[in-house]
């Protein structure tokens, strides 16, 4: 029997990324970050474009390269097709369309929130179906009730804000650099949680965090009121206050639903997954309720095409291929 293998790329964001996978294992998997969005203090669109044009060929060469395959070795392509900034996906679109033409091999779309999701099947050990995954980024915060390979049933999700948003926007205020998030996570371990921050009062299993967000910043715009070195001075602790309510807003959540649908199979994904504060957050929670729990490898947290070929190869298996009409979408429902 031939190996099925596969060429995955993502390209949803800010991350250019191209991976292969044979017969259901990565063997390669290749990102390029694109540090210019640092002096913007945020991802500028056009720019991400622009960068992703740039990386794209030479990404895809080395995750070839890596895994010794030749292109006319391949049976596939598979690509993010959203959500994600619509520029930065019409590039991987259009990249997998033409490199699949070139090779008369098949298309392979891929929601990129499944493909976090499905991060969870490249490793050992796996979770058990049905599971409930918090999947965590800077543009989504949910929790899914995964009852197959292919059903995904979201419970609840931000109605504002996602997770990785208040701690950029969260750094932004404390004056840290862009991305924010692994800036709190390195200071927090050197702080203590010893500022007290509000958590909002959202029903079921959806989220806010635009709130918090607001009340950090009014916090210390009176505290450097008071004393113009007030952050200067507490900053690490600052940053484990920040980081201990995100959590604890996560978790209380997460908790409430894996009570309510009596599932004690409980995953994590998304770039905030690679957090340490979060991380250890779930490991004590599931000691605590007797939960199986389930982490991403930090390489299959961020946005990465692994996750994208984890998906692909499964849909490859059902011959769900996609034709050359299908475009990019900015939004997609799971």
């Amino acid at each position: 029997m031939n190996s099925i293998i596969i060429l995955a790329i993502e390209s949803s964001c800010d991350d250019t990324s191209a991976a292969v996978i044979i017969d259901g294992k990565v063997v390669s998997n290749v990102t390029a970050t694109q540090q210019i969005h640092e002096q913007y203090g945020g991802v500028v669109p056009e720019v991400a474009s622009r960068a992703h044009q740039e990386s794209i060929l030479p990404v895809v060469e080395a995750a070839l390269d890596q895994a010794k395959i030749q292109k006319n070795q391949l049976n596939a392509v598979a690509f993010t097709r959203g959500p994600g900034l619509l520029g930065s996906l019409l590039v991987g679109v259009s990249f997998a369309k033409g490199f699949a033409m070139a090779l008369s091999i098949p298309l392979i779309e891929v929601h990129h929130m499944q493909a976090h999701i499905l991060a969870h099947f490249i490793d050992e050990p796996k979770p058990n179906f049905p599971f409930l995954c918090l999947t965590v980024s800077g543009g989504h915060t949910q929790i899914v009730k995964v009852h197959d390979l292919f059903t995904f049933e979201v419970l609840g999700q931000t109605i504002d804000d996602a997770a990785g948003e208040a701690f950029d926007k969260s750094g932004k205020i404390l004056g840290l650099g862009y991305p924010a998030g692994p800036l709190i996570d390195k200071l927090a371990k050197e702080g203590n949680p010893i500022f007290e921050f509000p958590e909002p009062q959202i029903p079921n299993y959806d989220f806010s965090f635009s709130g918090l967000k607001t009340a950090i910043l009014y916090f210390l715009q009176k505290k450097q009121k008071e004393d113009s070195t007030f952050i200067a001075n507490h900053l690490a602790d600052l940053c484990r206050s920040i980081q201990d309510r995100i959590i604890s807003i996560l978790m209380k959540k997460l908790s409430k639903a894996a009570k309510a649908h009596k599932i004690n199979e409980i995953a994590i994904a998304g770039g905030v997954s690679a957090n340490s504060g979060l991380r250890k957050a779930i490991e004590e929670y599931g000691i605590k309720y007797k939960w199986n729990t389930y982490i991403p490898d930090f390489q299959y947290c961020t946005d990465n095409a692994g996750m994208i070929a984890m998906a692909a190869h499964y849909k490859y298996l059902k011959s769900e291929f996609v034709g050359l009409e299908v475009e990019p979408m900015a939004r997609m429902e799971m």
